[in-house]
């Protein structure tokens, strides 16, 4: 007959076997709760699996904002809304609803810098991490490099595959450094393959008229451009600094 003592030690083995680590860490205590206020086995079993599953929710959350690659965590509930350019304090209630991302629409927040641009691209994706999206933060610059360094070793083809299936992709900092012809069509190629299926943010301190700077070729340019607006949100974050309005704010608490 099997001791109390040899049942415990069975348990949480099974439990590391079976991958449920709340069970091994909370079944004394549930057991001990369950006897003490004599509950129903069914009870005792809800509550054990409950927790299992809210901790692999929790997890679930965790590791998705950990595979996005965020440079830091800027949440939408952290904006001074009254600090953002008009166009985007009248679309950010819509954006937050993350509706664009279930019809596989594109957001453009174009404008100056300091605006709040990445910070609401940044929002958007933690809170589509926290909902159960995998999603892909990336500056544009560092794009283009891991596309070259992938067609480099040939494995384009797998890398592409992976940047196709992300439910969200952040593309930040387009406009800032331009690239060579390779660059340029590497880029358009992988932007193209989402567009009208996945979504993808950009954020850019170049209005359209400029983007050819960036991409050194009027065609694809235009035909960027195209793929990139059709049925997308375009939101103008051209205004007075939302990074010196904070600096200000923080500055007069150190008084």
């Amino acid at each position: 007959m099997t001791t109390k003592k040899e049942m415990v030690r069975l348990i949480i083995e099974y439990c590391k076997v079976l991958r449920l680590p709340s069970t091994r860490r909370l079944f004394e205590v549930e057991i001990a709760e369950a006897n003490l206020r004599d509950v129903s086995y069914e009870e005792f079993l809800f509550n054990l699996l409950q927790k299992e599953n809210d901790l692999r929710i929790e997890n679930g959350r965790k590791n998705r904002i950990r595979l996005a690659n965020f440079p830091c965590k800027k949440y939408l509930e952290d904006l001074v809304v009254e600090y953002l350019p008009e166009d985007a304090r009248k679309k950010l209630k819509t954006l937050s609803s993350l509706e664009f991302i279930k019809t596989g629409q594109n957001v453009i927040l174009a404008g100056n810098p300091g605006t709040g641009k990445s910070h609401i691209a940044i929002g958007l994706g933690i809170k589509a991490c926290m909902e159960g999206y995998k999603v892909l933060f990336t500056t544009v610059p560092l794009l283009v490099n891991q596309l070259k360094e992938s067609r480099s070793a040939k494995t384009l083809r797998a890398y592409e595959n992976k940047f196709e299936k992300y439910d969200l992709v952040i593309a930040d900092e387009l406009g800032y450094i331009s690239f060579d012809k390779e660059g340029s069509e590497l880029l358009f190629t992988n932007l193209s393959l989402r567009a009208g299926r996945k979504s993808t943010i950009i954020t850019t301190n170049l209005s359209f008229e400029r983007w050819d700077e960036i991409f050194m070729d009027p065609v694809m340019t235009a035909a960027m451009i195209d793929r990139l607006t059709h049925k997308s949100y375009m939101i103008n974050m051209n205004g007075n600094s939302y990074r010196l309005k904070e600096t200000q704010d923080w500055l007069k608490n150190q008084i």
